[in-house]
């Protein structure tokens, strides 16, 4: 498509040979494997300005995906600062689910869904299987919800995922996969895997659809394409077709999720199915000293490569990378707060310039309480979502019965929240009712009576809050065919309300102030009160901002809450970090914790006395993928980088005498069997340092 216009006169000058490259190469698809640090953000961003500004493509046929909403709000704000806004018009930089989600609104019929379906989030998709298989064994529970969302990522539907099951807890696992597709069916909702997996077999099977989009996506990029599964990869193909217009941007080093589906296989499959296929490599690092480099070099050089690439920076050599043995995680935990608070006032650094990443949830307990012993303010990553508070969830779970009345979780949550004389044994007869006649809680509400075991009061009050709703649907402007016109009390015509005055007078009728006043103390109540209010702004801020329907904000606010966490920007705290939440992230000094057989690499199927080859290959497998994320976190740290690992490490009530990972070693940072320490190893001497440094006299030692 670019013809003969000048090749890349605008794109930015001081892009390397290689991303120069990548940028304007348009022959056909692309791979670019990009290193740690290496700009790809920035090739894609200026990929998209060439495509738009120079070679006359249009706005809405450039897609750009990637799999958080902070990637592609970052992405899209680079991009506005290279193109004029008109050019830009219609173009698509989003997550894989928020293109899903466009996807099935717009062919919610070809995929046998009504307009108004629902998207169920992962604790209403839990609570469907554990009402399914009625038990409260939560680790059997997450163990079969993670199996369904494997099978759905593999394109596997019930069928086929009961041929591919090996044992009794898989065979089980498929019976209630094929339970609960019918009840997402019944539901008329979606899951989030859903999000991608019926777009993708709605392009396969679908000549018209998939002719339709291939003509809108006429070029596609994605980044971080390691972590594509199976799925993924199918979306990819069925929206570029043969003309495989494509730039694909990843690295096989970074290849850390698995364990939800991702296969590192499709970087080998894109050089199989597209023979074509130009591989330009990205190696120059812009974050890291090159000693962080070569550590990181020689580590994930024990893994098998689909591409050979190696780290080289420009940023000098730096300091030594320290690695130090401590006598128990405790003692682990207060070094290092000890060492942090030191290196801020040495260093002349901020608390955010601090990251602590560790293999395993757990282990941030005692590194929290040495923060807090010495006042060390910190931000812990995996925190509570603002949509998962409570009181936020209860609002957005009378909108989801709004947008679709059919959605059974929403309704028990909003018919009992707050509470209407509606306890759960009317709720058990409701939906043993339901059950009998295959009909949603909602319809339910208005045709049972006192014959089915629930008491005339009951009764009543169910009616009276299926009245309620279908008054506010009426409002909303969403109808459900199924259901006789509501009666709008007090409405003065049937014209649907903005989405902000719904909100309000939802928020006034539901007297949720009240609820909480009544239920909580007062400091309680106004903290949840505070945070309803602040989501309800929100979302009459994106009504307007996007033009969106009630419908539309209710299934927007749905993807929200599954793809984004916490939104504070950037405070002034030291992070402590999982190695998987780290990814894409850097920081000028990193302690990386707990280095050790056991919980990195992580302790696995290794002590299985199952020699068969299979068995063999999957530990194997284990192990490169547990090198990859002591690749991923050697390469968070800019300019200094401390290991610690601990001779000893309590569990439970046991003390567990650990050894040093075998990845320190391949690290080869050389000298004794024990690399040596940094200039700050003990304690007291440490605590001595920090104190001097606080009166502002000269440090011992």
């Amino acid at each position: 498509m670019s013809g003969n216009l000048p090749v890349g006169a605008t794109i930015a000058p001081d892009l390397n040979a290689m991303q120069r490259e990548a940028v304007l190469y348009l022959d056909g698809p692309c791979l670019v494997l990009a290193g740690a640090g290496s700009g790809k953000t920035r090739v894609i961003t200026q990929k998209i300005a060439y495509l738009l500004r120079e070679c006359g493509y249009h706005g809405r046929h450039v897609v750009a995906l990637t799999f958080t909403n902070k990637a592609a709000r970052e992405m899209g704000e680079r991009v506005k600062t290279l193109v004029d806004p008109k050019r830009a018009r219609g173009l698509t930089i989003s997550t894989f689910h928020s293109l899903g989600l466009r996807f099935l609104r717009e062919e919610a019929s070809r995929a046998g869904l009504k307009p108004g379906f629902s998207i169920i989030d992962s604790t209403d998709a839990l609570a469907i299987i554990q009402e399914l298989l009625a038990t409260t064994d939560k680790a059997r529970l997450r163990a079969i919800q993670q199996s369904i969302s494997l099978w759905k990522n593999a394109l596997l539907d019930p069928d086929a995922a009961a041929h591919a099951a090996c044992d009794a807890n898989e065979a089980e696992a498929v019976k209630v996969y094929r339970s609960y597709q019918a009840t997402l069916q019944a539901y008329q909702s979606v899951d989030f895997d859903d999000l991608i997996r019926l777009p993708t077999l709605l392009l396969q099977a679908d000549d018209e659809v998939r002719a339709r989009w291939q003509a809108r996506v006429q070029y596609l990029l994605i980044d971080e394409y390691q972590d594509t599964n199976s799925c993924q990869y199918g979306l990819l193909r069925h929206l570029c077709g043969d003309r495989a217009m494509f730039t694909a941007v990843g690295d096989d080093d970074q290849a850390i999720y698995a364990w939800r589906g991702a296969t590192v296989e499709n970087l080998s499959r894109l050089n199989q199915d597209y023979p074509g296929l130009k591989l330009i490599k990205l190696e120059q690092n812009y974050r890291s000293v090159q000693r962080i480099l070569h550590a990181a070099n020689q580590v994930i050089g024990h893994n098998p490569k689909t591409f050979e690439k190696t780290l080289w920076s420009d940023l000098g050599v730096g300091e030594p990378i320290d690695v130090t043995a401590m006598d128990s995680d405790l003692a682990e935990a207060e070094s290092i707060a000890l060492r942090l608070s030191a290196a801020r006032f040495e260093r002349q650094a901020q608390w955010k310039d601090f990251a602590v990443l560790y293999r395993s949830n757990h282990q941030a307990r005692v590194l929290e309480q040495a923060l807090r012993n010495l006042h060390i303010p910190y931000t812990l990553s995996g925190g509570q979502s603002f949509f998962d508070k409570a009181e936020v969830r209860d609002i957005l779970a009378y909108l989801r019965l709004l947008a679709n009345d059919n959605d059974d979780p929403a309704l028990i949550r909003a018919i009992t929240t707050p509470r209407r004389g509606i306890g759960q044994a009317t709720l058990q007869a409701l939906g043993t009712y339901a059950a009998s006649r295959q009909i949603s809680l909602f319809e339910a509400t208005m045709q049972i009576t006192e014959d089915h075991s629930v008491g005339a009061r009951q009764c009543e009050a169910l009616r009276r809050f299926g009245e309620f709703i279908q008054r506010f649907q009426a409002r909303a402007g969403i109808r459900d065919e199924g259901h006789p016109e509501p009666e709008l009390q007090g409405v003065d015509g049937v014209t649907p309300d903005s989405p902000a005055r719904v909100l309000d007078e939802l928020l006034g009728a539901i007297d949720y102030e009240r609820y909480l006043y009544d239920t909580l103390d007062d400091r309680q109540a106004g903290t949840r009160w505070t945070n309803v209010l602040e989501m309800v702004g929100w979302l009459k801020r994106k009504a307007q901002e996007d033009h969106l329907t009630v419908l539309e904000l209710v299934q927007h606010v749905a993807l929200v809450t599954m793809l984004e966490r916490s939104d504070d920007e950037d405070p002034d705290t030291v992070k402590l970090s999982t190695l998987h939440a780290s990814k894409g992230l850097e920081y000028p000094h990193v302690y990386l914790v707990g280095v050790e057989e056991g919980l990195l690499p992580h302790q696995g199927a290794d002590e299985d006395d199952d020699s068969s080859e299979a068995a063999v290959e999957a530990r194997l497998r284990r192990i490169q993928e547990e090198r990859r994320l002591m690749y991923v976190g050697i390469t968070r740290a800019r300019r200094s980088l401390h290991i610690s690992w601990c001779r000893k490490r309590r569990r439970g009530r046991e003390d567990m005498v650990r050894e040093r990972s075998r990845f320190v070693e391949e690290m080869g940072l050389g000298g004794t069997d024990e690399p040596q320490a940094g200039p700050i190893v003990n304690p007291e001497q440490t605590l001595g340092r920090l104190r001097a440094l606080l009166k502002g006299g000269k440090p011992p030692g």
